[in-house]
């Protein structure tokens, strides 16, 4: 069993990022990233604070809107629009989950797709699917760079998806499906779940229940990829159970430091790539 580092890739990219941000200054140009978060959510905060040290540690221009979760929602989009327009902004990203008197799908698709550095909006979506240039969705692409970095060969390979979220179980097939695997998607009302896992070359946990993935679903030598963030008892835990399954897996990602540090990063590779097509440098 190995486990897959995800702090040292998201390091490598990091390193490769900054060289890229230098080259970017030479030509007068800053990458700037604006974060909206809206109430005072502890995990939405933590998520946000890290955002913003690591677009600084990069020598981005950061910005960052706290708003009361009493803000109405015209007043949000009214914001997301003066960004749209800002020079100085190269992506946006507005924290999930929003109050339930804000609109979180119009207020997504308000964002630019030029500044859609998250990769929600439609119009990235639809490219994803037909292997169209687009703003990957940060989570399922940092998965992508992880299986890359592994040297593994995806082709002909069965992946099972735990989860199908729009965030990251369906953006997850159509990238995995792109690099030639053979894909499953299972949900919660998907039947004789384990026969499925039990076929699976790769497993890709993001259902959001603590430790649901159990050694008895994995077949040995499986590689399982774990992008589930639960707190137990104030612990940081995933959708796998860790201790049983690695002694099946032949690589595995821990939580943390697994798949969260590559969801910044790849925010971070967005926000870059970006910058460079404002300035005309792709």
């Amino acid at each position: 069993m190995k486990i897959i580092d995800g702090k040292l890739v998201s390091a490598k990219i990091k390193e490769e990022l900054a060289v890229e941000v230098e080259k970017l200054a030479k030509h007068g140009i800053v990458p700037g990233l604006a974060v909206v978060i809206v109430g005072d959510d502890p995990a939405s905060r933590t998520y946000v604070n890290s955002k913003e040290s690591n677009a600084k540690k990069l020598g981005f221009y950061s910005v960052k809107h706290q708003l009361d979760e009493t803000v109405t929602e015209d007043e949000l989009l009214d914001l997301i629009e003066n960004m749209n327009a800002d020079p100085q902004i190269h992506g946006i990203l507005v924290q999930l989950p929003l109050p339930d008197h804000i609109d979180s799908k119009k207020v997504l698709n308000s964002i630019s797709v030029l500044k859609d550095v998250d990769g929600f909006h439609p119009e990235n979506i639809g490219k994803m699917i037909i292997g169209d240039d687009a703003f990957l969705p940060c989570t399922p692409n940092g998965v992508m760079k992880l299986l890359e970095y592994e040297n593994i060969d995806l082709r002909g390979k069965h992946a099972v998806i735990i989860g199908r979220s729009n965030i990251v179980g369906k953006p997850m097939a159509t990238l995995l499906l792109e690099k030639d695997a053979t894909v499953t998607v299972c949900h919660s009302k998907t039947q004789d779940l384990l026969k499925i896992t039990n076929c699976a070359d790769i497993i890709v946990a993001a259902v959001g229940i603590p430790n649901f993935v159990t050694a008895e679903m994995v077949k040995e030598g499986a590689i399982v990829i774990d992008v589930g963030i639960n707190r137990v008892n104030g612990k940081l835990v995933g959708d796998v159970d860790f201790e049983s399954v690695k002694d099946k897996a032949s690589r595995i990602t821990p939580v943390p430091g697994g798949v969260g540090p590559m969801t910044i990063a790849m925010l971070m590779y967005n926000t870059v790539e970006s910058a460079k097509r404002k300035g005309g440098l792709i």
